[in-house]
């Protein structure tokens, strides 16, 4: 997902909506998924893939795919055009970059669905998702605050894109809120694979006496963080594998949760694509945490637990005010909480993060 510019997201999904009209679906259902990766990356792509075999066992069809699909619109556009060609009438995307693509497709193809993960253009048969990450971020920060000896936390993030910066900002908030001494360094690698800089950067986090390493990208700060005797959260798929001894759970996506219903309205013809995406989390069950480690003391699980009921709940946001910037101006009151365009424009880090936001984004 590379090139994503924070001026796009900022809108919400809301690039390309106006006039939805009803959508009927053209012939008998038929879906494919296009994947950016690898399906068994153990990560984003894999994350999705998860979602396609539930999809199939729920609605008890064979769901066609292609892989390593690069986020060009023309490459884009030959797999869609490839499915289409093939009878597929429902054509699920996982990438921001393949935005462009699936506009242009929806626009030629009105009686196909089009569905795409990150993306941010919608049309009357194109509807964007993204999940609230941020939510399971900071049940990770809770349990990775509660068992740090150091009272350093670390994050290797991808680019410094508002649905990175929530990550960083609610794995923070999270931790402040079970351990007032906590800090959380970031990181930002700039790309979304590189287990070669991954690697560097968490050694380099460790090396300033971090003991709990996130990952929003790849496994390789997993495996590093176990190979020097650390701690690790991960991200996207459940990264215990990675690191049996020190990992204490990771925030997985639970794309089903969303796909599997929206996918049934289409095939029953009540879907209404929302002109600004979808945008869900753990109420809808498209976020959670993986297993909890058996470090992780019993009491600290009970309090995610609680919390997590609070979220799902809607009792409780991990943005609920007072929010507070790094330098200390206040983004929002107690009483009050961030909202969803406020949110999509977080280009800055909360109180409790160490490192430097970019600047001239």
């Amino acid at each position: 997902m590379k090139n994503i510019l924070v001026v796009a997201l900022t809108l919400f999904f809301g690039m390309t909506s106006a006039g939805m009209a009803e959508f009927k679906l053209d012939g008998e259902p038929k879906i494919a998924f296009i994947f950016h990766g690898a399906a068994d990356n153990a990560g984003w792509a894999e994350s999705h893939n998860n979602a396609r075999l539930k999809m199939e066992e729920a609605l008890d069809t064979r769901i066609a795919y292609a892989e390593n699909i690069p986020e060009e619109t023309t490459k884009v556009r030959q797999a869609i055009d490839l499915f289409i060609s093939r009878g597929h009438n429902i054509i699920v995307g996982t990438s921001f970059g393949y935005g462009d693509a699936f506009l242009e497709a929806a626009k030629q193809y009105p009686n196909v669905a089009f569905l795409n993960a990150a993306g941010t253009t919608n049309h009357d048969n194109l509807e964007s998702f993204y999940a609230r990450t941020y939510e399971g971020w900071y049940l990770a920060g809770m349990i990775a605050g509660s068992v740090t000896e150091t009272n350093k936390l670390g994050m290797v993030a991808g680019f410094p894109l508002s649905l990175v910066n929530w990550d960083i900002n609610g794995f923070t908030r999270g931790a402040l809120a079970v351990n007032p001494d906590a800090t959380n360094s970031a990181i930002f690698v700039n790309t979304w694979y590189d287990p070669v800089i991954e690697t560097q950067t968490t050694e380099a986090l460790l090396e300033q006496g971090v003991d709990v390493v996130a990952t929003d990208n790849s496994t390789a700060p997993v495996v590093t963080a176990e190979r020097y005797g650390k701690k690790s959260v991960g991200y996207q798929v459940d990264m215990a594998p990675h690191g049996p001894k020190g990992n204490l759970t990771s925030v997985l996506f639970h794309w089903e949760a969303h796909l599997i219903p929206t996918v049934q309205s289409i095939i029953d013809g009540s879907w209404e694509p929302n002109p600004y995406g979808a945008f869900v989390g753990i109420k809808e069950g498209a976020i959670g945490l993986a297993d909890l480690s058996e470090i992780a003391p019993a009491d600290v699980a009970a309090k995610v637990a609680v919390t997590h009921a609070a979220i799902k709940a809607g009792e409780l946001t991990p943005f609920d005010g007072p929010v507070l910037k790094q330098n200390g101006d206040v983004v929002i009151e107690a009483g009050a909480s961030l909202d969803d365009g406020q949110l999509w424009g977080m280009e800055y880090f909360v109180s409790g993060v160490v490192g430097t936001m970019p600047t001239g984004l």
